[in-house]
């Protein structure tokens, strides 16, 4: 392949690879509460702690000798249930027993009438 050839694949793949982090979202803060030793690289040397957060990853420069710009905690979630009944799905059926929904993983709550008893919990972000 020439050399044109090969500097346009360059910038194609640059490019590409910038479109992917465009955009991401910046980690909470509990999800950069990384051990030094066990922080896994997110960017090349010389990384700006803009640029590193910019990619959607953490920055920390306190300790030599570790990646100062890495990848964050996986985000946690927790199952709520819901208590404002609009925010019920439907997890059964009319009559369901409340051991059969909880065995569904759903949650039970027999009133008020005339709206679902079994519904599907919320996934709310732990932090």
């Amino acid at each position: 392949m020439d050399q044109k050839g090969i500097q346009l694949l360059s910038v194609i793949l640059i490019l590409g690879l910038s479109a992917l982090t465009e955009g991401a979202e910046a980690p909470a803060p509990c999800q950069c509460a990384v051990a030094p030793k066990t922080r896994v690289n997110c960017g090349p040397p010389g990384i700006t702690a803009k640029q590193c957060e910019d990619a959607g990853c953490c920055f920390n420069s306190k300790v030599p000798g570790v990646p100062w710009c890495f990848i964050p905690l996986a985000r946690k979630y927790k199952k709520v249930c819901p208590a404002e009944v609009k925010l019920r799905k439907n997890c059964g059926y009319p009559g369901i027993p409340a051991k059969v929904c909880k065995a569904r993983g759903c949650c039970f709550e027999s009133r008020p009438p005339a709206v679902a008893w079994c519904f599907y919990p919320l996934l709310v972000e732990e932090g």
